[in-house]
C-alpha cells in the first residue's frame, strides 16, 4: 500500500509516493535538504536518496541544477524514478540504481559541487533487523558504512565543493575523524533538539573538500515550544502562517 503525501517546506513543494508500512521520510531530510548555503550550483549528488524527496526538494530549490540521486535499494529507486516524474522533474534529477561504493567507477570524478547525505545511523548489530525490511537497511549500516559514504562523497567532489549530511551526534567524533581522513574539512554545525530541554537528537553538518580549518557552530535549532506546538523556527521552516 502506498500514500501519495504533499510535503512543503518554506515556499517548495513536492509530492511524494511512499509506502504506509516501509521506509518513510522523516523531518531529518527535510531539515537536510534546507541546509546547504550555496547561492548556485550546477550538479548535486544524493548518496542514498531513499524516496528522492531531498533530491526533489533540491531541483526545486536550484532550479538551474542537474540531480544525481543514488539508491540501492529496488523498491526505493522505483518510487524515487516515480516521484521525479509526477513532480515534472524527471528532465533535471536522474537516479542510479546502483551501490555507491560503485560510483567512483561510473561516474566522473570531481563531477559535482554539492554531495547530501542523511546515512544510515546505527552500526550493524545494534537494534532489530529484519531481512527486506526498508526502513531497517535504511537506519543500520548494511549496504554501505559511514567511511564508505564519505569516500565516495571525496571522490565526487569538486575542489573546494561541499559535502552536506544529518547524522547522529553521538557519532560526531567519529564523523569528523572520517571527514579529515577523506579530505572533507567540517565547516558548519548545527545540532537539532526537540525542546530546549532535550539533547540533541540530530546533527548537520557541513564540510568543505580540502577546506582549511575551522568551524562555526550555529544556534541550535528548537522543534516544540512545548508539546506538539512549533517554534516560530519551525513554523516558518514549513511555511505556515502566523
Amino acid at each position: 500500500m502506498e500514500t501519495l503525501d504533499s510535503i512543503k517546506i518554506r515556499d517548495l513543494e513536492v509530492e511524494v509516493y511512499q509506502t504506509k508500512s516501509g521506509y518513510r521520510f522523516s523531518l531529518d531530510a527535510l531539515l537536510l535538504a534546507d541546509f546547504p548555503e550555496v547561492r548556485t550550483v550546477s550538479r548535486i549528488l544524493e548518496l542514498g536518496a531513499g524516496s528522492g524527496v531531498v533530491s526533489l526538494l533540491l531541483a526545486k530549490r536550484y532550479p538551474k541544477a542537474k540531480v544525481v540521486g543514488v539508491e540501492i535499494q529496488d523498491g526505493l529507486f522505483g518510487r524515487a524514478v516515480r516521484n521525479a516524474e509526477v513532480n515534472g522533474l524527471s528532465g533535471r534529477v536522474e537516479f542510479m540504481h546502483i551501490d555507491l561504493k560503485e560510483l567512483p567507477k561510473t561516474l566522473p570524478p570531481e563531477g559535482f559541487d554539492l554531495v547530501v547525505m542523511n546515512p544510515p545511523f546505527r552500526k550493524p548489530g545494534t537494534g532489530k533487523i529484519s531481512p527486506g525490511d526498508e526502513r531497517a537497511i535504511a537506519r543500520h549500516e548494511m549496504t554501505a558504512g559511514l567511511d564508505d559514504m564519505l569516500k565516495s562523497a571525496s571522490a565526487m567532489l569538486r575542489n573546494r565543493g561541499r559535502l552536506c549530511i544529518v547524522y547522529n551526534p553521538t557519532r560526531l567524533a567519529e564523523l569528523f575523524h572520517l571527514m579529515r581522513e577523506n579530505a572533507l574539512e567540517p565547516k558548519r554545525l548545527r545540532t537539532i533538539h526537540s525542546t530546549v530541554a532535550d539533547e540533541a537528537s540530530m546533527a548537520l553538518i557541513e564540510a568543505v573538500k580540502c577546506g582549511a580549518s575551522g568551524m562555526k557552530v550555529l544556534p541550535p535549532l528548537f522543534v516544540y515550544e512545548s508539546h506538539k506546538v512549533y517554534t516560530a523556527e519551525m513554523r516558518a521552516f514549513y511555511g505556515f502562517k502566523d
